[in-house]
């Protein structure tokens, strides 16, 4: 049967609340806060205003901008062009600001596992 690192056998457990509470994954998390909130407001946001033009000004949506294609159309698609976007930027943004630190924190959590 092997040992889990939180039964003391073997060594000391690994205290998750201290790594939580720890300088680096307190910064962890505040970057990652300081992204996703802001776009998921700003998104949101987005969406509803799309919403709500179109339940509440559909002549301004219907108007046409070119042949058929109308500036509801065009809302529509820049929500699926948003989305993208966001993701897009997101992983950007993980891969360069959020990974190196949670790689940290992770390898210090295995060499603690291994002692």
């Amino acid at each position: 049967m092997s040992q889990s690192p939180h039964d003391g056998a073997g060594g000391s457990a690994i205290d998750y609340v201290a790594v939580e509470e720890s300088p680096r994954f307190v910064e962890l998390k505040r970057k990652h806060r300081s992204v996703v909130f802001p776009l998921a407001v700003l998104f949101l946001v987005w969406y509803f205003v799309y919403v709500l033009l179109s339940s509440f000004a559909p002549d301004f949506m219907a108007q046409e901008v070119w042949g058929h294609i109308t500036i509801g159309l065009l809302l529509g698609l820049g929500q699926f062009v948003t989305t993208f976007a966001i993701t897009m930027g997101y992983v950007s943004f993980a891969n360069r600001k959020l990974d190196p630190i949670s790689s940290e924190i992770r390898a210090d959590l295995e060499r603690q596992e291994t002692r």
